[in-house]
């Protein structure tokens, strides 16, 4: 037994001693162009770990069984190949440089192209080598992790990309074509998660209005096992009274009742506080991306907060990263019928553009569907989404927003609206301007006349006299036809909002 036992730690320690590679680096892969390039993977202790790439060679120490090297900053090129050598050596032969894009969100942003509206026939002609894709596996964890499963670099082809998101695939597509460089795309997208879930856990102990968040959830954690006990000690009488409610809902002809369920186990919940952080950005660190697309808010709960949870998650999502304030693009909630909170929801995306820097929202008024969460129009978001990482991280000089509520002027009976993006000019599209609500000292808002002139919008009716706010598009499912001249829809937004 005891040679036995020798032997699994002699095995144990053979296999911990062997050079890896962190999976984000694997054959396919994509290293952001322009910025110092860590490299990094597990090692025995003390064992020295070469890299060359591309012309450079760096050596580290590997240390509590970490090593990392960091290489110059490269221009995009390739196919390279990157060798690793320490007690063995890995080999990776078809590795790009150029521009590395992180696509994370919810189900939006996760669905694939399969279910985008041409996303099929799109998928017939994906066959681009480079661009390529990395699909995050599915997990939350309670830590931060520091290593991906089962995560691999796919080139783009038919095959690739029908499971693949849709809009990121769109996105990258779209970027290749304007760049002319390699792109890499990274999706980190679960369905029915919540900006807490993405939070990073330093947030959670640093901001005082987090805090009350993660004790919440910390004292349902330690409720549960009690919870949990006292159902199964009850389950048998529950479950003799469900069996009654049940016979005589099936004599009376009623609906049958629910029956008894055990409470639910937080650490099985997608919405937990950082557990989306923890599980699919943490372990992605240090490796360098030129920016974030971003896809969520159909699963916030308060909506008075959304833009305060947004606004810290960009932030410190900059701070975990090496480089900076990074381009940070979103998209504002599309249409839906049952989404009472969709007005609220969309000018917290819109306040965000004021609070946080570098920026971009994309608008999605003429891209939803009113009886799908899921729209699948997804074809357009993406091009407008690599719009704006044209503009905002390249420099480019081109229009990347539709128009954005600037200020009112009250004139007599006139609302003269203001905005900014104006595109080469404001226009309605497909007839007179609509969509737009105002009200009086009364707050009664009622359906107005908008006409465009010039650089403006004036809103009257004859039922306002004295105008005091105007909205566009302040609805579930908005009617609206505001656009600039470079084919992009106005934002929703009301003149009697918040501001700060």
């Amino acid at each position: 037994m005891k040679l036995v036992a020798l032997g699994l730690v002699m095995m144990a320690t053979a296999v911990t001693a062997e050079v890896t590679l962190h999976p984000v680096f694997s054959e396919n892969a994509v290293l952001q162009q322009g910025v110092p390039l860590p490299v990094w993977g597990t090692a025995a202790d003390g064992e020295k770990v070469t890299v060359k790439f591309a012309g450079q060679e760096a050596t580290a120490t590997a240390q509590a069984g970490r090593w990392q090297v960091e290489l110059k900053p490269l221009t995009a090129g390739g196919p390279f190949a990157l060798t690793v050598t320490g007690a063995n050596s890995i080999t990776l032969t078809n590795i790009l440089v150029g521009e590395v894009w992180l696509c994370s969100g919810q189900s939006n942003m996760e669905w694939p192209l399969r279910g985008a509206a041409t996303g099929k026939e799109d998928a017939a002609q994906a066959n681009d080598p480079q661009l390529r894709l990395l699909t995050v596996p599915y997990r939350r964890k309670m830590e931060p992790q520091t290593t991906l499963e089962k995560a691999t670099w796919h080139a783009a082809t038919p095959r690739t990309v029908i499971d693949f998101s849709g809009l990121a695939y769109y996105f990258g597509r779209d970027l290749r074509a304007a760049r002319q460089v390699p792109v890499g795309l990274i999706v980190a997208a679960v369905g029915g998660t919540t900006v807490e879930a993405w939070m990073p856990p330093v947030a959670y102990q640093t901001e005082p209005f987090l805090k009350p968040i993660f004790a919440d959830y910390q004292k349902r954690l330690a409720e549960y096992p009690r919870l949990l006990a006292e159902f199964q000690r009850q389950q048998p009488e529950l479950m003799a009274k469900h069996e009654l409610a049940v016979a005589a809902a099936k004599e009376a002809g009623r609906p049958i009742p629910l029956k008894p369920v055990a409470p639910g186990d937080p650490t099985q919940n997608n919405l937990w506080p950082a557990g989306m952080y923890n599980g699919m950005i943490a372990p992605l660190l240090p490796f360098p991306i030129r920016g974030v697309i971003w896809y969520q808010g159909e699963s916030c709960h308060d909506r008075d907060k959304y833009r305060q949870l947004f606004g810290t998650m960009i932030r410190y999502w900059r701070q975990a990263w090496p480089g900076g304030a990074f381009p940070f693009l979103y998209v504002q909630l599309a249409a839906y019928f049952h989404n009472g909170n969709l007005p609220f929801v969309q000018e917290a995306q819109f306040r965000t553009l004021a609070d946080v820097t570098n920026t971009a929202m994309v608008v999605t008024t003429d891209c939803g569907d009113p009886h799908d969460i899921h729209p699948k129009q997804k074809e357009p978001v993406g091009a407008r989404l690599a719009l704006a990482a044209r503009a905002l991280a390249y420099g480019e000089k081109i229009e990347y927003s539709g128009p954005l509520y600037a200020g009112v002027k009250f004139d007599g009976p006139r609302a003269v609206i203001s905005f900014t993006h104006l595109g080469g000019g404001l226009e309605a599209r497909g007839g007179e301007l609509k969509g737009f609500t105002i009200a009086g000292a009364d707050k009664k808002f009622v359906p107005a006349t908008a006409t465009v002139d010039g650089d403006h919008v004036i809103v009257t009716s004859p039922a306002v006299a004295e105008p005091i706010a105007v909205r566009h598009g302040w609805s579930s499912v908005p009617d609206v036809n505001l656009y600039n001249r470079a084919g992009l829809p106005a934002a929703p937004f009301r003149t009697d909002g918040a501001t700060n």
